[in-house]
Formats: structure tokens, sequence, C-alpha cells
């Protein structure tokens, strides 16, 4: 028996048991649905989790000042005034450092003619949109010489653009930051959500010379309170942690009994572990679905040993004609190949 007739046959049968054959196909379908959702929710969860730390920047550290007491008291990470402008340029010179951008932030309330918005207003230096991965998208940045003047000019996140202005275009609008005018340089390029859930683009980026001069009314002039850092390269981030943590305390006159000042986090870190817990689970779901497809699988072997038992006397009609062994075996087979074939051009029917 040729393959063509072998075919054909297998045709014929499936015709002939409608009912059977669409059973199998269900059990296929279902199997194969329940492969294909589980591992485009993994992979959803792997690309929204790679967004969000694409969006915090790569290869980077953020360095707090130290914690304060106060009446035997003891505050938290950053209430202390230990790191300063200073620090921050001289951070510039460890070896394998590329950018570094001193931060100083607070809530305050924005005002635009009638329109009003709260949100954090962050100081950074320029080198803070390249260590964040953050474009403008209309109009341009603030530089050096606006770090200098301490100039009066922010740029707004899509969050607050929105809010505040609408569908105006907010560059060149003066806005009001703590009852002083603004001007708007540009729009920051949409962030999103953080891995925390925070919404990066609800915020307000100005030189970190004015919000430390004119907005945040800082008694110890100069101290800000993170640096963020950015790396070379991965293979970096070892050897500058050490560095700058050896610089920052020659620097502050730090005793090799006292503990630092200042506390250093690698960022990377978190990410990873954050991408490693959304690759765990997505090998879970997928172990999960592969469950179904095995069911669905031995549906199709029942189904088709059923279908032996069923066509016995058939069988025996072909093998006193002169059909072999291995042209029976091959007819139920192509049989078992056409049904699953069938099942999955259904779905993936559906699924365009």
């Amino acid at each position: 028996m040729n393959f063509s007739a072998t075919f054909a046959e297998a045709l014929r049968a499936m015709a002939m048991n409608r009912l059977r054959t669409a059973l199998t196909m269900l059990g296929m379908i279902i199997g194969v649905a329940a492969v294909v959702l589980m591992m485009a929710v993994g992979q959803g969860a792997q690309e929204s989790v790679k967004r969000s730390i694409d969006s915090m920047g790569s290869n980077l550290f953020i360095i707090l000042s130290g914690a304060s007491t106060s009446g035997g008291l003891r505050f938290g990470t950053g209430s202390a005034p230990t790191l300063t402008l200073n620090d921050a340029a001289a951070l510039r010179s460890v070896e394998n450092v590329s950018a570094v951008a001193p931060v100083v932030m607070g809530a305050q309330q924005l005002v635009y003619e009638s329109a009003n918005w709260s949100t954090m207003v962050t100081g950074a230096a320029p080198d803070f949109f390249r260590v964040r991965s953050w474009s403008v998208e209309q109009g341009s940045e603030f530089g050096d010489a606006d770090i200098r003047a301490a100039n009066r000019v922010a740029l707004l996140g899509q969050t607050v653009a929105e809010n505040l202005f609408g569908d105006v275009n907010p560059v060149g609008k003066t806005i009001r930051i703590k009852n002083r005018p603004f001007t708007v340089l540009g729009v920051l390029a949409a962030k999103g959500q953080s891995l925390d859930g925070r919404d990066q683009d609800d915020s307000v980026i100005v030189p970190v010379t004015t919000a430390q001069q004119q907005l945040q009314g800082n008694q110890f002039p100069g101290s800000v309170r993170q640096i963020m850092v950015q790396v070379r390269s991965a293979q970096a981030m070892a050897d500058a942690e050490r560095d700058m943590t050896d610089l920052l305390r020659q620097r502050h006159r730090t005793q090799e009994s006292q503990e630092s000042d200042f506390n250093i986090r690698n960022l990377s870190s978190v990410a990873e572990s954050a991408a490693e817990s959304t690759r765990v689970m997505s090998l879970l779901l997928g172990a999960i679905a592969s469950v179904s497809l095995l069911v669905g699988g031995i549906g199709i072997m029942n189904i088709m040993l059923v279908s032996v038992t069923e066509r016995t006397r058939e069988i025996g009609i072909r093998i006193a004609v002169g059909a072999r062994q291995r042209d029976i075996l091959r007819q139920f087979l192509l049989e078992a190949v056409l049904i699953c074939l069938a099942a999955w051009c259904k779905k993936r029917a559906r699924r365009l």
C-alpha cells in the first residue's frame, strides 16, 4: 500500500467517525491553547520586568547619605547630610565610573494658570538623564550653565504635562513651583511604572543647585540626599563599588573602626533578582501548561487504541488481502498525525 492510498484511507476513516475525531481534536486544542497562553503570560511578565529594569538605567549604584540620631532616636538612611556636591565631583575621577548625578528631591505644588498639581520635584545634574537613560521628547535638557547659575528651568514628566497643560505644548511656558516662576525647557519621554509600582512620569526635574537654594530650604548648603553613579560595564561593578567606598571614607575622614556614614546600593542586583523571579515563574507556568498538553496526547493514544479495537475486522480483512503489519501501523499513525495537524491548524486559524 503506497503513501497516497494510506493517506486517503486515513482521511476516509476520520470522516466516518467525525464525533470521535472532533473529541480527540478538542483535547489537543485545549492542551496547545493552555501551553500557548501560559507561555504568553510568562513572556509578558518578563517583558514588563525588562522594561522596568531598562527604565531604571543600567549598571547603577545609588549612594545614600547616612542616618542621624537626635534625642536618642535613630532616623533612617538619608536623614543625615553626609553627601555633598563635592563628593559627587570627586566620584567622577573613580576608574570605571562613566556618569555621576547628585540628586535632591521633595514634594512640591505646581501651578499653571488655573491648573495645579502636586508632584515630586527632583533636583539633578545633567548626567541624571544619561544615568537614567531618560530622553527628552519635546524641547531640550538643561546644561552645566544652568547648574552654575541655579536657573529656574524645569523638565516635566508626561503625567505632569498632561495634568497641567492638557493638549497644549508646555515648552516655553512658565509654571510656578513654591510660588517661584520656572520656565519649562522640555517634556521627558514616557517611562512608565518602576519596579515598586511608582509612576516615574509623575515628576519634575530641575537643576540641583536651584532645588537646593530655592526649593528645599536646606540648612546645609551643598548637601544632597543621594548620588546616582553609572559604571561603564557590569563586570566593573564590584571594583567600582570598592573604589567609591574607599574614596568617600577618605573624604569623610572615617576611621577604620567606624561605620561608613553613607550607604551604597547596587540597583543592578535588585533588577537581576526581579528578572530571575520572573524567569522561574515562566518556567513554572510552562510546566503546568505542559501537563494539559500531555493529557491531550494521552487522549489521542486512548482514542487510537479504541479505534484499533473497534476495527479488528477491518484490519483482518486487510491482512487477508495482502496488507503487511507496517502498512496497518502506518495508517493508524497517519490518522493520529492528521488529527494533531487539524487541531493545530484550527488553533492557528483562531489566533489569526
